[in-house]
C-alpha cells in the first residue's frame, strides 16, 4: 500500500491532521453522524462560520477553520443521496473527493482525513462509494505530491475492514 495512505478505525475528530473532511448536508449547519460529531467537537464557532458560507451544493466543497479540533481546517463536502444509481450519484461523489483535494491544495494542506461520504443516512452503497474514493485518490497520487498523508477514517470495524480490503486493489 502507498505509504501516503493510512486507513484508521476510530474517531475522525481526534486526528492530528491539517484538515478533516466533513460529510456535510447542503446547509452546512450540522446534522447527524460524522457531521454532528465534527460540529460538536469543533464548538460553536464552527457553526457561526458555516452560517456565513450560505450552504454548499452537492459535489462541491467549502473550507472553514477547525476551531477546537486538532485539525487546522474542516473541508465540508456534500455527498449525493442515493437514488438507485441513475441520478448522477457516482459523478457527484467523485466530485466531492476531487473538490476536497483541490481546496486542500489551495490551502497548503499536507495531511487530510476523510470519512465515508454519503454511505450513512444518504444510503450510498458502501463498496461502490469506497471504490470511487480509492479511484479518485489513486489518480491524485499519480500526479500530485502536495499531500504527505491521506487518512480514511471509519467509526465501525465493519466499514474499516471492508474499506481496507477494497483499498488493497488500488494502493
Amino acid at each position: 500500500m502507498d505509504k501516503r495512505i493510512e486507513i484508521v478505525e476510530g474517531d475522525i475528530t481526534k486526528l492530528h491532521v491539517d484538515a478533516i473532511v466533513n460529510a456535510a448536508n447542503n446547509s452546512l449547519l450540522g446534522g447527524g453522524g460524522v457531521d454532528g460529531a465534527i460540529h460538536r467537537a469543533a464548538g460553536p464557532k464552527l457553526l457561526a462560520e458555516c452560517r456565513t458560507l450560505k450552504g454548499c451544493k452537492t459535489g462541491e466543497a467549502k473550507i472553514t477553520k477547525g476551531y477546537n479540533l486538532h485539525a487546522e481546517y474542516v473541508i465540508h463536502t456534500v455527498g449525493p443521496v442515493w437514488h438507485g444509481g441513475n441520478a448522477n450519484e457516482d459523478e457527484l461523489l467523485s466530485k466531492c473527493y476531487k473538490n476536497s483535494f483541490r481546496i486542500a491544495m489551495e490551502n497548503g494542506v499536507h495531511s487530510i482525513a476523510f470519512p465515508a461520504i454519503s454511505t450513512g443516512a444518504y444510503l450510498f452503497p458502501f463498496e461502490r462509494a469506497s471504490k470511487i474514493a480509492c479511484n479518485v485518490t489513486n489518480e491524485l497520487l499519480k500526479n500530485e505530491l502536495f499531500l504527505e498523508k491521506i487518512f480514511f477514517v471509519f467509526f465501525s470495524s465493519k466499514d474499516f475492514l471492508s474499506f481496507t480490503k477494497i483499498a488493497e486493489q488500488y494502493f
